[in-house]
């Protein structure tokens, strides 16, 4: 099976092909938005590219299946609406050229729900109210799979964690902010500052976020994987949308605590619940959950990693990058920009 993984380098599209690897009688094209790098690839740029070129760069592919990974979490709203809403249309629209009968397996995001209901899981029936440009590109980019009339399926997907999260999403800037605590304290300590050794000594450290007080679906993001192979493999039509999430909400300070007891950190951590402190998006969106039985019952996929056993993989896997909206100050202090803006999906 001939199966092309699009934004194969992202966080999410890594682990689909990891994933993909595993399988017997898969070939896995290279592609990418260069077409330079380690061995020959065909290079397809969602938000730029029309679709008769990447119709032409398809029909070279000649895939069964096409997985949908590329999408923008950040930038202003050009940027996001030419990647997230653009880049699936014209995808769309190249597949009825070149491989109509190709299944499309396309990723969404929760975000397109905007505010849950404090308590309720939301299901895939309910209406879309996103809040801001990123959940309005997002579910124009689902209305045009959903609408295309190809083999397609939308899966939303909630707030990613795990290995290799990256600083643009809370679990990785708050796991960026730990390791920088960690490493000011320790650098405090050789050159004799007075701090003791070690982030988990340092009962001196602060670190200092915005509001946590919100309520997210996380999931591991190779069940995240897991589940775009099993729909792209499935056999027989799909529903044209499946959540695929944690199916519990979490308080984003428990995961923030967690997170920080896997660290060691010993230091406190501080919340600033005023206006400046959190985002606009947080503060409107103060509850996420997904219902995710429809998921079980077509692929038969349910989580497998629990938020601890995920937190852990996340911290054991090194740097998350670097870059984040968050730097180490005096020593004992690490800062970073509060709320859960940054904790998009794709």
């Amino acid at each position: 099976m001939r199966i092309l993984v699009l934004g194969r380098t992202g966080y999410l599209g890594r682990h689909v092909v990891a994933h993909l690897r595993g399988l017997p009688d898969t070939h896995l094209p290279e592609a990418g938005r260069s077409s330079t790098g380690a061995g020959p690839g065909l290079r397809i740029d969602l938000a730029a590219d029309s679709p008769d070129r990447l119709a032409k760069t398809l029909a070279e592919a000649a895939p069964d299946a096409v997985i949908n990974c590329a999408g923008a979490t950040g930038g202003d709203a050009v940027t996001l609406a030419e990647v997230n809403a653009r880049g699936p249309a014209a995808l769309c629209a190249a597949l009825r050229q070149a491989a109509p009968r190709a299944r499309l397996v396309h990723l969404g995001s929760a975000a397109e729900y905007g505010p849950g209901e404090p308590g309720a899981k939301v299901t895939e029936t309910a209406a879309t109210r996103p809040l801001g440009p990123y959940g309005a590109t997002k579910l124009a980019g689902t209305a045009a799979v959903t609408a295309s009339g190809l083999d397609a399926v939308v899966l939303r997907v909630g707030n990613p964690v795990g290995p290799g999260a990256p600083p643009t999403g809370l679990p990785g800037r708050v796991a960026a902010l730990l390791r920088e605590a960690g490493t000011a304290t320790r650098t405090g300590a050789e050159t004799g500052a007075g701090a003791r050794a070690g982030v988990g000594a340092e009962a001196g450290a602060v670190l200092r976020l915005g509001d946590l007080s919100a309520y997210r679906d996380f999931v591991d993001v190779r069940d995240v994987a897991r589940a775009a192979v099993l729909a792209a493999t499935a056999a027989g039509p799909l529903p044209p949308v499946l959540n695929i999430g944690g199916g519990e909400a979490v308080r984003v300070r428990d995961l923030v605590h967690l997170l920080a007891r896997r660290a060691g950190f010993g230091g406190r951590i501080e919340e600033d619940t005023g206006p400046a402190g959190g985002s606009a998006r947080s503060a409107a969106v103060s509850w996420q959950c997904s219902d995710i039985t429809a998921a079980g019952e077509a692929l038969g996929w349910r989580p497998s990693y629990t938020l601890e056993e995920s937190l852990a993989a996340l911290w054991a896997g090194g740097g998350t990058g670097s870059g984040g909206p968050g730097t180490a100050g005096g020593g004992t202090t690490a800062e970073g920009a509060g709320g859960t803006e940054g904790d998009r999906s794709p």
